[in-house]
Formats: C-alpha cells, structure tokens, sequence
C-alpha cells in the first residue's frame, strides 16, 4: 500500500496515478484487464484490448495499436476476418477465450472490464481475439524515482539509473538507453577537440595568406561571370568574408582532427562491447540463449490461404483428369507447373514458394528473379526520387543565380552567390525531412509485402531497408556538395549545359567546403530541432488534445442514463494508461541517434563543431526520452534481448566508411591538399604567398562563344578574366589543358588517400 508521502510526491512529479489495480477483495493483484469496446447501432468493427500490470510478461502476436474514439471503436487495419464475424459469434469467441483461461487455473472477476489474476498466461489464446497488449504503469516507489532520477532536466550532469530502467522497462530498452549514454559521454572528447580546432582558426584567421591575398583589393583580379550574358565580371575581394570563414574550418588542425576522428569511432565501438559484455554479466544474460520466435500471425494467415488455394486448385485439376481422361503423367505436370509440390507436414511452416528441391532449381531462380524485381523495384524508384530531389535544388540554385544576376543592385549582386546557396540549402533541409516521413512508410510497406516469417525477421529487414532509405535521403545532399559539386562544371568558354541553356554550378574560388559545412550543420541541426520539438513533442500533444476533444464530443453524444453512470465512475490506473500514447519500439530512438552518428563522423572533416552539437542534443534527448517514457507512452512489454542487434554492425559500417570519407573530403574537397603542394613544390620561398595566383587560371574573354559573354558590365578593359583551376594559359602551345600543376595536386590528392586510410 502506498504511503501518503508517495502519494504526495507523485502528485509533485506531476504522475496521474488511478486505483483499481485490485480486485475487489483488495488482495489478489489484477493482472491483465480485458477490454471490450463497440458503437451502438453501428456496423464499426469490434476492439479487444489486453492489459498487464507489469508482473507477468506477455507476447501478443498482433500490436496493432490503433486508438479509437470514446464511444466509437474502429478495428485495426489488416482484419479482414474480424469485420465479417456478427456481434454474436463475437461474444462466443470472448467466451470461449474466458472459459480457457478458467480451464487453465486464472482468476477472473467481471465488471465493466474482465480483469484476470494469473501467474503466467499463454500468449497463444489471444491470438486472433486481442489486437493490442501492453503492461500498467507500476504505482509504486519504481516509478517515482526514475521521473526524480531520469527523467528530469535537473539531473542531466548524471549518470543514467540503467539498472533501474532495465528493471523497470526490460533488458531491450535498458540496452538502448546505456547505449546512448555511453554514446552521449564518448562525445565528450571529440566535442572539446572540435571546439579547440574552430578556436585555432578564428584566431589564425588573420595570418593566413591565403585569405588575406583574397581579401586584398590591390590584387584587383577579375573574375570571369558566374553565368552566361545576364551575369557581369567581378572581383576576387567580395568573396572576402567566405574565404575567412572557410579557413575555420579548413585549416592544418583540422586534418589532425580528422584522423582523431577515425581512431575515436573505432574506440568507441570497442567501448561499448565491454560496457554490453558488463552489462550482460550483471543482468544476467550470459546464458540467454537465442529462443525460436514464433511466426507471425499475417504469416500463418497467408500460408492457410495459400493451402486453401492449392487445394481448391487441385480439385479443378482432379476433374478435369477424371472428366476429360488427361493421363496421371500429365495432370501431374499441370499441377507442378501451377503450385509445385503439396507442402509435407514438416514443411508446413515454410510457404511453397521457398521450398527448395533439385527438380526446380531453374523454376526457383525465375520466381526469386521475379520476386526480387517487385521488391527493387520500389526502392530504385526511391532511390531515384532522392537524386531528382538533389537535382532539383541544383536546378534551382542554377536557374535563381541566373535570374538575381539581373538585378541592378549592386549590393544584390555582391551576395547573390551567398543567397543562392542558403535558400538552396534550406530547400535542401525540407526534402530531407518530408522524404523522410515518406520513406518510413513505405520501408514498412515494403517489409510486409516481404511477410517474414518471425517478429525478428521483420524487425531486421524493416530496419535495413529503414536505414538505407533514410541515410540516403540524409547524405545525398551532402554527398553531392563534397564530392561532385564543381568537377563537372567545365571551364569558361567550354562549359557544361544542363537543359540546353543553364550551366552546371561552381565552387566559389575558396572551395566547397565552407558551403558543405553549412550544408551539413543545417541538415544535422534542422534535423535535431524539428525532429526533437515537432515530432517528439508537438505532433503527439497535437494527438492528444484531438483524442480528447473527440472524447468530449463523443461524451456529448451518447445521453443515456449508463453512460452517464460510466462517466461519473472513477478512472482506473488501466483507464488512464489506455489514454496514452502507444509504445512504437525502440527502433525510431536507434535511428535518429545512428543517422546522427553519420553526420557526426561521416564528413566531421568539414564541420569540427558537429560532435558538439550532437553532445549538446543527446544531453537534452535522453531527458526528453525518458519523460515520455515515464509519463506519455504506455509501459512497454519487457524484452530480453543481449546485445542492441543490427544497430551494432551499421554502426561498425559507417565508421569503416566515414575514414574513406573523410580522406576524400580532405583531399578534394579542402585546399589542404593544394596548399600544401604550392608550399613544397612551387613557392619560391616556401611559405604560401602568391597562393591565390597560382591557383587562378586565365581566360582570354575573346574566346567566349557568342552569347555569352557579359551584355552589360560594369568593370570596362577586362581582356583576361581568372577562374579557379590548374589550366594553361590561352597564350600557351595547347591553351587550356590541364597544367602539370593539375597532374601534381592530383597525384598529391591521392597519395593523401593511401596515407589517410594507413593512418588509421
């Protein structure tokens, strides 16, 4: 019995508590509360629902948790069959379905819910009765201290209580919670490290040459335009401001950074394997071993209709061969032809279209052919959305550069570049996050239409094809910047076209980095804020004022005298857990953190602030998780599981692929690698003054096919006008090609590739 202290703290903890958790004796504990709803004069689908009070584990096969209205309940999707059972044969499945429970030894007591007193339950009796299974909220001391100890923005310079949560929640979500702790106090380092190295180049920004001979206007070096006819010269010096925030973020620390980076995801890994092995001994899941799952009920469901099938299909056959004499040989072959071979009892389990025998091995490979093209089909199509989302914005920011060009603003046109990039980067954001709610749905569509046998088979291939989607629809924006952004532009006078009028875009002289830093920042960050305020917090509130004006109204509706007498009865702890958000896994919390994890070591290389940001997000994301935990999800079943699965090796694959990564964005998308070349190899006094000139090629504006050069210009004289490559001269013996200052930095680039990834 709770005491008036505990009573009086939960009311502080701000834990809507209700009784009823007894029967009426108030000695036997109820243990599930079995829950009947339906419309009155309605032809709505019936509701069941089953509940524990968290001491008896429970397996439903089917959670489908679909919320309905008071007073109006609709039936999950996916219930053919329930929908075509009457009100009648309804009440006798209840019945039956009580009357075993009694058989096998429970307690049941009867009032406006069926509540049950058990020591174990069969989770196979309510399959097919119950459609959604969760456990009560536990109203004891268990609760309070992790809202006081968790779930509480005072205590965020504290340890997580994962002992506690494992005991609370089970060994599934206790894992994924350790996990992310161990994850939030690893970025501790990188965090520091990353501040240290953007503090290095704010204050070596104005010793750097580089940027200094870019900002200098005494230099006066003409630019060739940035598009064709509408756009005029410019100076080097109004990318004054862009080279000196592109060298805090490129700069000699930040490869040292980098290569840190690398050997930090591969620790961290390490990290987590002894923490998981220590918490295995202490929860006591070192002899746990791997338990046969059960199949799934849309899996049986479509393997009765499948025998249904062959059977009716072979009494066809069966008549045809009695009525129109066909031989045995060949009623046999139409029958191999149409279903295969009749599955054998210990085959049951496994649908026909998967058995495997030597005789149809040529049969087997066309349907897994088939098979496998209607499955690819979907994500190619994907696929192909999130690179014609990436090339619409280059589109975009190709056809605003032109279009802002006209403007006879001089002040417009100075930051016409800056404008482009930042609308298109946020345009960018949108896509991201709208492709993403959209590749979810169809991940999971794609899973079912799969039918995997087991709840661990779905999870597994709902996570992989989840993953693919969405870090692809993540990093193809970023991917485009680092590494495709400018390589095919071509050069003035023999550019490349896209729809037949517009040229491909550019880097600014200062290189592409600075725009993939904000590129990634505003993605990462973007993500973070509108995921953790938007869907995390507004979009359920949002729900569940809805629900609840859709209660009222229904309150208002139904008049007579009982419902009257059930809005006057007390509301249950059962009642109130019912009204809260369903539990969705944990596979959403693993996703975001391991989509994050990719920013944060994928292209680390060009944001060094990026571990921070995420330090500074996990922080407030375990508090934020743990309240709706505690007070806004329903208690989840509890799961023993040993290791956090699938999550473990896609992490173990984007650290190996964020060291090849990062090697690639040093080395061609940074001026690391050139400036390093020109300081060793062309400096005439080894240090990086005339950098910027060397790095220049010339254009003799002579040479602009007709058309393009400027209408209208503002900078009179202009012969020779300079864009960023490593070209030759127009007044060289083969103007134009690439200079053996190209093939050097090339060679260079390379060579720092092999380096990078030896390092490691």
């Amino acid at each position: 019995m709770r005491t008036n202290t505990h009573l009086k703290m939960y009311h502080e903890s701000g834990i809507d508590l209700g009784p009823g958790l007894f029967f009426a004796d108030g000695k036997r504990k109820v243990d599930y509360v079995l829950c009947y709803k339906y419309k009155k004069k309605s032809a709505s689908k019936s509701r069941l629902s089953i509940t524990s009070n968290g001491s008896v584990p429970i397996t439903i096969q089917s959670r489908l948790e679909a919320e309905p209205e008071l007073g109006e309940v609709g039936a999950a999707a996916g219930e053919p069959e329930e929908s075509k059972l009457s009100e009648e044969e309804k009440a006798l499945m209840r019945q039956e379905f009580e009357a075993g429970l009694l058989e096998a030894g429970l307690q049941i007591e009867r009032d406006k819910e069926v509540r049950v007193h058990a020591f174990c339950i069969n989770s196979l009796l309510a399959r097919g009765v119950y459609d959604s299974a969760y456990p009560l909220h536990d109203v004891s001391s268990g609760r309070l201290i992790l809202h006081e100890e968790w779930a509480n923005y005072g205590v965020m310079y504290k340890y997580q209580p994962v002992d506690l949560i494992r005991k609370y929640f089970g060994e599934q979500i206790g894992l994924y919670f350790a996990w992310l702790g161990v994850y939030t106090q690893l970025l501790i380092p990188p965090s520091v490290l990353g501040i240290i190295v953007f503090l290095y180049g704010i204050f070596t920004v104005d010793t750097n040459v580089p940027s200094q001979e870019t900002c200098n206007h005494n230099l006066n070096i003409t630019m060739c335009p940035l598009c064709d006819a509408v756009c005029d010269y410019w100076h080097l010096s109004t990318v004054c401001s862009l080279a000196r925030a592109s060298y805090l973020f490129d700069n000699g620390a930040t490869v040292l950074f980098a290569i840190f980076m690398s050997l930090w995801a591969a620790c961290f890994l390490e990290h987590w394997k002894r923490r998981q092995m220590c918490l295995k001994h202490t929860w006591d899941l070192t002899s746990l071993e791997d338990e046969e799952d059960e199949l799934r009920p849309e899996y049986e469901e479509a393997l009765q209709e499948k025998k249904a099938k062959i059977k009716v299909s072979i009494r066809v056959i069966s008549y045809f061969n009695k009525y129109f004499n066909c031989t045995k040989s060949l009623f046999l072959v139409i029958a191999y032809l149409v279903h295969s071979v009749r599955t054998t009892d210990k085959e049951s389990s496994t649908l026909p279209f998967y058995k495997k025998k030597n005789c149809q091995i040529r049969r087997l490979f066309s349907i897994v052919m088939l098979f496998n093209f209607f499955f690819l089909l979907p994500v190619c199509v994907q696929i192909f959305v999130t690179f014609s989302a990436v090339f619409g914005v280059v589109v975009y920011r190709i056809c605003m550069l032109s279009v802002w060009s006209m403007n006879p603003d001089p002040e417009a046109k100075a930051s016409v570049r800056m404008t482009v990039t930042t609308t298109g980067i946020i345009l960018n954001m949108l896509v991201v996050l709208v492709l993403e709610e959209v590749y979810g749905a169809i991940a999971v569509w794609l899973t079912e239409l799969e039918l995997p046998k087991t709840e661990e088979e779905f999870e597994e291939r709902l996570i992989f094809k989840s993953f693919f989607l969405k870090s692809m629809n993540a990093f193809a924006p970023i991917f485009y910047v680092a590494f495709f952004k400018g390589r095919f532009a071509g050069r003035p006078g023999d550019y490349v076209y896209v729809f037949g009028d517009y040229r491909m875009e550019e880097c600014a002289p200062p290189g592409c980095l600075i725009e993939l830093c904000i590129q990634l920042s505003m993605i990462m960050l973007g993500k973070q804020l509108i995921q953790n305020n938007v869907f995390e917090i507004l979009i359920p509130k949002l729900k569940k004022m809805y629900r609840t004006i859709q209660e009222q109204k229904g309150m208002k509706r139904e008049e007579d005298e009982e419902n009257e007498a059930e809005e006057r009865r007390p509301k249950q702890q059962y009642h109130k857990d019912f009204a809260l958000e369903p539990f969705e896994g944990v596979s959403p919390e693993y996703m975001e953190m391991i989509i994050q994890y990719g920013f944060v070591s994928l292209f680390v290389a060009s944001f060094p602030l990026a571990p921070a940001f995420a330090l500074l997000n996990n922080v407030i994301e375990i508090r934020l998780d743990a309240s709706k935990f505690v007070t806004e999800i329903r208690r989840p079943d509890a799961v023993r599981c040993k290791d956090i699965g699938i999550w473990y090796n896609i992490l173990c694959g984007i650290s190996k692929f964020s060291v090849i990564t990062n090697a690639f964005v040093i080395s061609f998308t940074s001026e690391f690698v050139p400036k390093m070349v020109y300081k060793y190899m062309y400096s005439v006094n080894g240090t990086m003054s005339g950098f910027t000139e060397h790095s220049l090629s010339y254009f003799n504006v002579s040479n602009f096919p007709p058309g393009t050069a400027p209408s209208t210009t503002l900078i009179t004289g202009v012969t020779m006008c300079r864009y960023k490559d490593y070209r030759d001269p127009p007044w060289s013996a083969d103007p134009y090609t690439f200079s053996k200052e190209y093939w050097s930095v090339l060679a260079a680039r390379l060579a720092f590739v092999i380096f990078f990834q030896v390092s490691k």
